[in-house]
């Protein structure tokens, strides 16, 4: 098993990860020191693995939230479902939420321990590589709204995360790769050393070879805890874990939540970055390059949908959380693991290289 601790002072929790992780309650459940726990999951996740967890906590008294599975459901309409239960349960402020399930079920979750008591403990148990490796670390919580993804949230860190691989034998190919584009990130942004470890072992891990897995969710967790420690809600630094993501986030809300998985979009958002960055001189064709072939090997898109025309991109882009007094700043690349928040690239760039991907005028 590897583990680690995310230093946020009164508020660190330790991160738990390794195969079989649900049947060792010894090991997680003292983060559940209340008597109360409600189970947040989805109706794909619950058949699985829901009746495992609740013979853990039978000393517990136990409720749960079954949700529908997917984005387009990451609502404030599902949210209240949370609250109903609870209520109807006559939950306190010492309740415990458990997030069982990948990234929407972990931001909701999050978002209704937030908000329900002016704030309650929670649990992480992710179920997605993805979730495993970015939304389950680092307590950002929230709901998509039409017109912008998570625009409504809070910050609100768990308690404990447990990282089960085990669960992640369900997982399908292409939710998996969807997570890789996460995971290939961190190396892009922050570690060079880790992308080129991703380039010799992308095989393995698109076999799941066990040791390879634990290994890429262990050093995402340590980059992703390491700049969450530096700017918890991300005044600064933080910002680097989006690159990609203002495109991609675009993209999601153009094609419909979960038409464009999120990693797949990020992956797509990514080489759009690249590209940006490769224009401004401050990225060689060759990282570009290398960057591409690393996540088609992982199953990923590398260029936007077709449907999309560059005054939809640039709309949807001006309306991303990393917008600051009207001027729409970016996560780009000075090199491999090199990456930097910046204004500087002009509108008529961004059309450039959009225009460069395929996007119609």
């Amino acid at each position: 098993m590897k583990n680690l601790e995310l230093d946020l002072g009164e508020r660190s929790y330790p991160i738990f990860i390794a195969r079989d992780l649900l049947g060792a309650p010894d090991l997680w459940c003292k983060y559940i020191t209340s008597q109360q726990v409600c189970i947040v999951t989805n109706d794909t996740i619950a058949p699985l693995y829901l009746e495992k967890l609740k013979a853990q906590l039978s000393d517990k008294t136990v409720c749960e939230v079954i949700l529908p599975d997917g984005e387009a459901y990451k609502t404030l309409a599902t949210l209240e479902q949370i609250f109903d239960t609870l209520l109807e349960e006559n939950h306190n402020r010492t309740t415990t939420l458990i997030a069982l399930g990948g990234g929407v079920v972990g931001d909701m979750c999050g978002f209704a321990a937030a908000c329900y008591q002016r704030g309650v403990r929670f649990v992480q148990i992710p179920s997605t590589l993805l979730s495993m490796v970015d939304s389950s670390v680092g307590g950002k919580t929230g709901v998509n709204h039409p017109l912008g993804k998570n625009m409504i949230g809070a910050f609100h860190q768990p308690n404990c995360v447990l990282a089960d691989l085990s669960l992640l034998d369900t997982l399908p190919e292409r939710e998996f790769s969807a997570g890789l584009a996460e995971v290939i990130k961190y190396g892009l942004i922050c570690d060079a050393p880790f992308f080129e470890w991703l380039e010799k072992n992308i095989t393995g891990l698109m076999r799941r070879d066990t040791d390879l897995l634990e290994e890429a969710v262990y050093r995402s967790c340590v980059n992703k805890a390491e700049v969450v420690a530096e700017d918890e809600r991300e005044g600064g630094r933080r910002a680097i874990l989006n690159l990609g993501h203002t495109f991609g986030h675009a993209i999601e809300t153009a094609e419909g939540y979960g038409n464009w998985l999120h990693g797949e979009a990020v992956s797509a958002g990514m080489v759009l970055a690249m590209a940006l960055s490769v224009e401004l001189g401050w990225l060689s064709d060759d990282i570009l390059v290398r960057g591409k072939m690393l996540l088609q090997l992982s199953g990923l898109p590398v260029a936007p949908p077709e449907n999309m025309d560059v005054d939809q991109f640039l709309q949807l882009m001006g309306r991303d959380k990393k917008v600051l007094d009207g001027r729409l700043r970016l996560v780009l690349l000075k090199g491999l693991g090199e990456s930097v928040v910046s204004s500087d690239a002009p509108v008529e760039m961004i059309v450039q290289v959009l225009r460069a991907a395929g996007v119609r005028a």
